[in-house]
């Protein structure tokens, strides 16, 4: 009897050790799949929306709703392998091995420490990416994060972070193998270790890099038509912490998105090209850092509205996207409106190949247009006063049956980063401009100049002109203070000779009257006997050059004039006019 009530008991005791067993199981079924949804749906879409804000996207970040998801987990994994732990610890303490039934918990406690691995692993991010334009010899910032730093108690020994940077390949073969070759790098970061600290208000485990500055920099060998601008680099964080009173050591790593280091400010278009398409086109796990060679149109869209819009603060029109596209694929004006959206562009027709009849690309033509906008022209911009993107022969059409006065501003085919006004004269002719760039416009803004212009009088089709770039006028005082230095600040007026006076004239404008007789021609004329010398050139022949002139009269004036471009709805002219920025001391 004895006997045969203790096997109950046995069959019992290794029945209720089978059933929890199967409960662990389950939960670390469920746990997987609940882990999966927060790394893999949750902080992937994180990782994905920071990419995007590097294009200018919107991101509204919930980085501390998904740490606390990878806290609770955290709790959870650990709680269970302790679970897991103590049933084979009471298993070896009952040496009960009934025959024919294997034994899990091992294969259980393997699984749930994989992933609490896969959860510390997972959860070591960046949260403030370095730019992904990197100059060498500047300084930039970064912060790392680990989401579960706080609720296993990591801080209790903090760890040291270090910071090196690798070329695509070597980031290829870190995915691959897992770690890195010892002293393996492509260049030299100051400044690169830090360690990590938790801080008790926010509940975060974190470490920022204040000062960093990339040093120097080895590349690898160009092939065919790759420049340094090509070259796809990522910033390899590192770092070693133990859970559990050392019971767990994990080895950790995370990659930056892709950086495109250069030496000078003028390759940082072409860089800017590089990241702009990686950050748009990378697809999800994919090998670093691959990105498609040909993009539909509707995505490449996307992204250059994107773009515009965070640069410039308005987004683009489906009339400038269809222009865009219009330029994009060198269309010419022939191509129906529909015929871009599925044609696929590529990344030489992006930013390698020159537009027609152009030493610059379509990327480094919009660049520089964006690039404008956002320094010089973002008020007019967003109110819409300036319609830009339009051909010239658009322009024409559209100002032909305006009257006198009326004008539009268009960005230049042919000049980087350059904005024209094109406007109707008595006759029904309409003229160009030559283009303005941010050079002339830190001398004088385009509200100044369009109110310096009198013969412009409406922006198409019929606001008058204070009313569009009014509010943008420079006040103007007629007792002007003396500078620090003792000296009177001058003041620039743009007029077209042979246009009339400028507005100040009038009275009108943000400046104030301005002598008739300081205009002198562009070309004085040889007879005439003058009291003082003067400097005259031609006026330009191209709309992407200007030329200065320069004359003192007797009234202690200086004149500074730019060519002017004059055009006819059947064909060009020449007009032989300049502006005249006039310097009254």
């Amino acid at each position: 009897m004895l006997e045969q009530m203790l096997n109950q008991k046995v069959a019992g005791l290794v029945q209720l050790r089978l059933t929890l067993a199967d409960k662990l199981k389950d939960t670390i079924t469920h746990l997987n799949t609940l882990q999966s949804r927060v790394l893999d749906d949750e902080l992937i879409r994180w990782k994905r929306e920071q990419q995007l804000q590097g294009n200018g996207s919107q991101f509204n970040s919930n980085l501390d709703s998904i740490q606390e998801w990878c806290e609770s987990l955290a709790e959870i994994i650990w709680l269970n392998r302790q679970q897991i732990k103590e049933a084979e610890r009471l298993k070896q303490k009952v040496g009960l091995e009934p025959p024919g039934v294997a034994d899990i918990l091992p294969n259980l406690n393997n699984q749930i420490t994989q992933l609490l691995s896969s959860l510390v692993t997972s959860t070591f991010i960046i949260e403030k990416q370095p730019p992904q334009v990197m100059k060498t010899n500047t300084r930039f910032t970064s912060t790392v994060r680990l989401l579960v730093g706080g609720k296993l108690n990591v801080h209790m020994t903090p760890p040291q972070v270090k910071v090196t940077i690798i070329s695509e390949a070597q980031a290829n073969a870190l995915l691959k193998n897992d770690k890195m070759a010892k002293g393996e790098a492509s260049g030299d970061i100051l400044n690169n270790t830090g360690t990590m600290e938790y801080h008790q208000a926010t509940r975060q485990l974190s470490v920022s890099f204040r000062n960093m500055q990339l040093k120097k920099i080895k590349r690898a060998e160009k092939k065919g038509t790759e420049s340094v601008m090509d070259e796809k680099f990522s910033l390899l964080f590192q770092s070693q912490f133990s859970v559990g009173g050392g019971e767990l050591v994990f080895q950790v790593w995370t990659l930056s998105l892709p950086v495109v280091v250069i030496v000078h400010g003028n390759q940082e278009p072409h860089a800017w090209a590089t990241v702009t398409w990686d950050n748009a086109f990378a697809e999800p796990g994919r090998i670093p850092f691959a990105v498609p060679d040909k993009v539909a149109w509707l995505q490449v869209a996307d992204a250059l509205n994107m773009k515009f819009k965070a640069a410039t603060g308005r987004l683009l029109t489906e009339e400038n996207l269809r222009f865009l596209a219009e330029k994009a694929f060198r269309g010419g004006g022939q191509q129906q409106v529909g015929d871009y959206s599925t044609m696929m562009l590529s990344w030489s027709q992006f930013c390698k190949e020159p537009l027609p009849e152009r030493n610059f690309t379509f990327w480094e033509w919009f660049y520089a247009v964006m690039k404008l906008t956002r320094e010089h022209l973002r008020g007019p911009w967003i109110d819409g006063a300036i319609m830009g993107f339009i051909r010239k022969k658009q322009a024409e059409e559209l100002l032909s049956t305006c009257a006198n006065g009326v004008f539009l501003l268009r960005f230049s085919d042919s000049e980087l980063g350059g904005v024209t006004i094109a406007w109707v004269g008595e006759q029904a002719e309409v003229f160009m401009l030559q283009p303005f760039t941010s050079k002339d416009f830190a001398i004088r803004s385009l509200a100044d100049r369009i109110s310096d212009l009198q013969h412009l009088v409406s922006l198409f089709p019929d606001v008058p002109k204070e009313q569009a770039f009014g509010k943008y006028y420079t006040p103007y005082t007629e007792n002007q203070p003396t500078t620090s230095n003792g000296y009177v600040k001058p003041l620039l007026v743009t007029h077209v000779p042979g246009w009339g006076g400028p507005a100040g004239s009038l009275g009108g404008g943000s400046y104030p009257s301005t002598p008739q007789n300081m205009y002198q021609p562009q070309s004085p004329d040889p007879s005439v006997t003058r009291d003082t010398p003067s400097v005259a050139s031609a006026v330009s022949d191209s709309v992407s050059r200007k030329f200065l002139s320069c004359a003192i009269s007797d009234s202690y004036e200086c004149k500074v004039s730019l060519g002017v471009k004059g055009m006819r709805n059947k064909g060009e002219t020449l007009l032989n006019t300049g502006i005249r920025n006039s310097l009254k001391i």
